[in-house]
């Protein structure tokens, strides 16, 4: 295997088992389509993010870009950002994050929902809002030996 990666190795540690308090995270929005939840222009979409943060001399902080799956049709991307960038919906996100990482395969999805939903219990919270964080592109994912998944779940959590 070549060494010439696109993503950096994901260190699980800030993000297994934590809490978060998000005060106008900036993210930049954008979509993805999905047949039946399968996104079919992922890389397209990641790629035009990336020429916006490039137009804008930004960075995207911790390499994060979450997805919603708004329905069979639609994935909503979020990339986080240190600052807006020029041509594109900025949006700012505000609430209690609760965040929590698995390893597998995709097919695992299903199950990694009912644990974090029991993890979320365990500690009096309902998620009222879901993002996946694919943490490696699957090339990345190859190379590393892990494919991880970080699940963040906005809470009811109130301060």
């Amino acid at each position: 295997m070549q060494t010439e990666k696109c993503c950096p190795k994901f260190d699980t540690e800030p993000w297994q088992e934590k809490s978060f308090q998000w005060n106008d995270k900036l993210f930049v929005k954008d979509k993805v389509f999905t047949f039946f939840y399968m996104p079919v222009n992922f890389g397209r979409t990641i790629k035009r993010l990336f020429k916006k943060l490039q137009e804008s001399d930004a960075t995207c902080e911790d390499n994060m870009i979450l997805s919603d799956h708004t329905s069979k049709w639609n994935m909503d991307l979020y990339m986080a950002v240190d600052k807006p960038l020029k041509n594109a919906e900025n949006v700012k996100l505000n609430g209690h994050i609760l965040s929590k990482v698995y390893e597998g395969p995709y097919k695992d999805t299903a199950v990694w929902c009912k644990d974090f939903e029991s993890f979320a219990a365990t500690k009096s919270l309902t998620v009222n809002k879901w993002f996946m964080w694919y943490t490696t592109c699957p090339k990345c994912a190859k190379k590393y030996g892990k494919n991880y998944v970080a699940i963040l779940g906005m809470t009811n959590y109130l301060l």
